[in-house]
């Protein structure tokens, strides 16, 4: 069976197992496809993250696609169907870790621009790409760093494809516009350790913040708007006790906020401390913000990858914000407009992570459209 040359970059990709923070030689395998093009790569080590910004021409405006070579671990690899890195293709779907988080997408980044440019040799402003092996992990030392990089010398991406598993059923079904920030919050409420038969003599801080924790389950923080769902607030970690008849000194609550553009950070920490100081806890609260909201509203990339996804599948496109961060977040603040568009997301992250071969051959197709629509 002959496979297309954006099949056989996916396998090439997925057969190097390049499992967070490592590259494996990903990115030296996209510059050897590039640099024939008139890409001039350029490589940026931080730290033990390999990351490249791999750049053809000169002028404006850019198109960047970005993504990330890393990958997460496999699991045990006796639960796999078909060995993780062996990128094998099984009844139409190409098996392996990255094959639809995101190698397939990277594949089909390379070869989009391959036929782009040699249909089109002179066509107008640059075309880029903006490769990390740290998104699955950190991110502290990849995408960020570039785009600070980037920022530094006044080199701005206009637009940037980042070509994370978007689609739900069928490939382009679904563009992401945007994503909900996350913001960390780290609680120590105190009490006064004491044993469990004289609770008079102590203060048991798992009562005390009981109702603190309700209120703060059950607050309406927003109700969302035309593009993203109302903000959520979970609890995800609690801790407290040194043994059964002990009453805690402590309790620990981890919690996190999804949240949309009707609020920001601060009015959140706000917030919370207002709920807190209300039920009169003694608390420490320290806060990690992973990123805040952004918007790509309806303009010149949206429309592009709407185009090409209709004259490519004859199909419509969703616009949505769901779904966990991803790198825009340290994107979209430079002023680039952006969107992610990449196969399905069923299997991502899962044993048997597989995508549907022709799809990334669409997919390839659908981003050369994107090239053209803005570029030629």
């Amino acid at each position: 069976m002959k496979l297309s040359p954006t099949l056989q970059l996916a396998q090439d990709l997925i057969r190097r197992p390049s499992v967070t923070p490592d590259d494996a030689g990903c990115q030296d395998l996209m510059m050897s496809r590039l640099a024939p093009l008139g890409f001039e790569g350029e490589s940026m080590r931080f730290g033990d993250v390999d990351n490249l910004w791999a750049r053809k021409g000169n002028e404006g405006p850019v198109l960047a696609f970005a993504g990330h070579t890393d990958v997460v671990p496999t699991g045990p690899e006796k639960n796999w169907s078909h060995p993780p890195f062996e990128a094998g293709i099984h009844g139409g779907y190409l098996f392996g870790r990255g094959a639809a988080d995101m190698k397939g997408s990277l594949a089909a980044f390379v070869t989009a621009c391959e036929r782009f440019v040699q249909r089109h040799p002179h066509h107008r402003g640059s075309i880029a790409l903006l490769i990390t092996s740290d998104e699955e992990g950190p991110a502290h030392s990849g995408t960020v760093k570039v785009v600070e990089t980037l920022e530094a010398r006044g080199e701005k991406m206009d637009w940037c494809l980042i070509g994370e598993p978007s689609s739900t059923h069928q490939v382009g079904d679904v563009i992401k516009n945007g994503r909900r920030g996350s913001l960390h919050g780290y609680l120590t409420v105190h009490g006064i350790q004491g044993h469990v038969a004289y609770p008079h003599l102590a203060e048991n801080p798992v009562h005390r913040a009981a109702p603190a924790l309700t209120a703060l389950a059950a607050e309406q923080w927003d109700q969302g708007n035309e593009f993203f769902p109302a903000t959520t607030f979970q609890v995800t970690r609690v801790e407290a006790g040194t043994g059964s008849n002990v009453i805690p000194g402590e309790l620990l609550v981890h919690f996190n906020f999804r949240y949309c553009t009707e609020n920001t950070a601060e009015s959140l920490q706000t917030r919370v401390r207002e709920i807190l100081d209300g039920h009169g806890l003694r608390y420490d609260l320290q806060w990690h913000l992973s990123g805040e909201p952004f918007l790509t509203a309806r303009g010149a990339l949206v429309e592009a990858a709407q185009d090409a996804i209709r004259s490519v599948t004859g199909r419509d496109t969703e616009l949505s914000t769901s779904g966990g961060t991803s790198d825009g977040r340290f994107i979209a603040p430079t002023g680039a407009q952006v969107v992610e568009l990449g196969p399905l997301n069923a299997t991502i992250h899962k044993i048997d992570e597989c995508v549907k071969a022709d799809d990334l051959d669409t997919l390839s197709e659908i981003y050369e459209q994107i090239l053209v629509k803005l570029l030629a």
